[in-house]
């Protein structure tokens, strides 16, 4: 038809495509556990990729993302725990618990710049930390909340890796759009030269303290999967050593690059899982891949491939 416009799918959009319906059929092939595997790489990929949109997109030092994971899983727990409203509701408590604990601490923080940024983000979420790990009568203090009951469609290995298929795909592609968005390239263009951007009229601390909120939306989410895949929460989800776990995701996988992140996650998940069955020290490995990455690939795993094509190209 003359005039008309088909639209044509870019290779990337396939790709999604054909790995999300691989993942919706392969638990028919798993056994249980290696179901419940890849339901944890997909609550670990949400996280890394939350915390590469502040950090890798946004240029801010975020070193407590944990903070707002923990504080999503335990506003999850807590309602189910403690009432007994609709599972829905869950999914909505986790993620805005997180925004609102993620307002707060982001209001603050956003006055500072580079590592002073992080290191007040760091002292707040210890904070909140040791808030949970010390409130016995509500949060169960250092021994956290264990037996959370479930919906009976998640109480199989099957829902909980559906329902965390779902939500990180939808995630990753509302993060996605938001990031190619007007919002999402004025953030990264703050990110290369703030000073330009508020000499141009941009609101930069109203577009770094959004992209926080927005960032620890999505590691609230993370953190209600938390719960449906593991069943239990405690403090050491939002400990400091587990924001440093994060961090590795994205240099492992490649920061600001969008799925390198994820990447790294799946790896990180694999090697603590299959490592941790031989040995305690299975954070040594972790330390000496670092070390190779940092000497080898300091743009990560997927920024080298990327890197790799654009020379070919």
């Amino acid at each position: 038809m003359s005039g008309s416009r088909f639209y044509r799918p870019s290779p990337g959009s396939l790709t999604a495509v054909v790995v999300c319906a691989v993942l919706l059929i392969l638990p028919a092939f798993l056994s249980g556990y290696y179901t419940y595997l890849l339901a944890s790489i997909f609550e670990a990929a949400l996280l890394a990729v939350s915390l590469n949109f502040i950090l890798g997109y946004g240029g801010l030092l975020q070193l407590s993302q944990a903070t707002f994971y923990g504080v999503g899983a335990y506003a999850a727990a807590l309602v189910l725990t403690k009432t007994a409203l609709p599972f829905w509701v869950v999914l909505v408590a986790g993620p805005v618990t997180a925004g609102v604990f993620a307002l707060f601490i982001g209001w603050f923080c956003v006055r500072l710049r580079q590592l002073y940024f992080g290191m007040l983000t760091l002292a707040l979420g210890q904070l909140v930390w040791a808030l949970v790990d010390r409130w016995y009568n509500f949060t169960g203090g250092d021994n956290g909340i264990n037996t959370i009951p479930l919906p009976a469609f998640l109480t199989s290995p099957r829902g909980g890796y559906y329902l965390a298929l779902v939500i990180m795909a939808g995630s990753l592609a509302v993060m996605y759009r938001l990031i190619r968005s007007p919002f999402g390239l004025t953030l990264q263009a703050i990110r290369d030269n703030p000073v330009r951007s508020a000499g141009v009229g941009v609101d930069v601390q109203r577009h770094q303290l959004t992209a926080f909120i927005v960032a620890s939306l999505f590691a609230g989410l993370a953190g209600v999967l938390h719960v449906v895949v593991a069943g239990s929460v405690d403090p050491s989800l939002l400990d400091w050593t587990k924001s440093a776990e994060v961090l590795i995701m994205l240099l492992l996988g490649g920061l600001a690059t969008f799925i390198g992140p994820a990447v790294g996650a799946a790896i990180l998940v694999v090697l603590s899982m299959v490592l941790g069955i031989y040995t305690d020290y299975w954070l040594f490995v972790l330390g000496l891949i670092l070390v190779v990455l940092a000497l080898f690939l300091p743009q990560g795993i997927i920024g080298y491939l990327e890197g790799r094509l654009k020379k070919k190209a």
